[in-house]
């Protein structure tokens, strides 16, 4: 089997990111001298980057399934010692605790239906005749050599399910970056390619997240980065940033995906 997942694990992640806040990417026109709002113009693009990862972790859920009669205590106890026992199957061939985690833990009461009187009158209510006990576990598995042993073996040793099988990469974060730098680097390119009087402007989602996009644009001091968002308390700030923005000194600007009217800007929104 070990030969057969090299296989397929030779397909890849591809991580697409837009260029800001791992957003979008948006083109605006910064400022015109025209005061006619017909004279302002818009338009987008957007700058994708990917990066290649060859996965890295297998993972998988196994259920345990547990029907019994009215004494719920007694059908926990026997969903848990199955669960236990295969988890501990599990740790036997050597997968550490911090792979293992409990994602869904449930009660669901049985009902016995009763017919209601043929010559009408009140239905009898339903009785409850026992309960059933579901317990849903996902596993990572780091050594692929060994993973068909374990689907096998956790359905030995007390689960009744094996379900979402896949492979991924654990840690993406390089890959993301990777894929993030070269977004950016094309958002830039056109950049410098486009109309001086457009803009990229990268909207994020929170003023911590704008911070740290900020960061990344900072380096392009060609472009005068500015950012504008109620993170920043100094209103004098805010005001410097935005009037960078509409003089066409600063053609990048991070703000937080809210509307802020611009005077002078009908178009353009924060």
């Amino acid at each position: 089997m070990t030969e057969t997942l090299k296989k397929y694990l030779a397909l890849t992640v591809m991580l697409t990111l837009l260029v800001f806040a791992y957003a979008a990417v948006h083109y605006v026109l910064a400022y015109a001298k025209a005061s006619q709002p017909s004279s302002y113009r818009s338009f987008s693009v957007s700058g994708q980057g990917s990066a290649t990862a060859v996965p890295d972790v297998a993972q998988f859920s196994f259920g345990v399934v547990t029907q019994g009669g009215i004494d719920l205590a007694v059908t926990q106890e026997e969903n848990t010692k199955k669960a236990n026992g295969t988890i501990a199957f599990l740790k036997e061939q050597g997968i550490e605790e911090k792979d293992i985690t409990t994602k869904s833990y449930g009660v669901e009461p049985r009902y016995q239906y009763h017919s209601c009187p043929e010559g009408g009158g009140v239905c009898p209510p339903s009785d409850i005749v026992g309960y059933t006990v579901r317990q849903q576990v996902h596993v990572k598995v780091r050594d692929f050599g060994i993973l068909g042993g374990l689907l096998s073996g956790v359905v030995e040793n007390g689960a009744n399910t094996v379900s979402q099988l896949s492979f991924t990469v654990d840690d993406q974060t390089q890959a993301q970056n990777e894929a993030r730098k070269e977004a950016i680097e094309k958002a830039i390119a056109q950049l410098r390619e486009d109309n001086p009087k457009h803009i990229l402007m990268a909207r994020v989602g929170t003023t911590t997240k704008a911070e740290e996009v900020f960061k990344i644009y900072e380096q392009y001091t060609e472009f005068n980065p500015v950012q504008i968002h109620t993170g920043i308390k100094s209103k004098a700030k805010r005001l410097e940033a935005k009037q960078a923005i509409l003089s066409g000194k600063s053609r990048i600007v991070v703000c937080v995906d809210r509307s802020v009217g611009f005077s002078g800007m009908p178009y353009f929104s924060i």
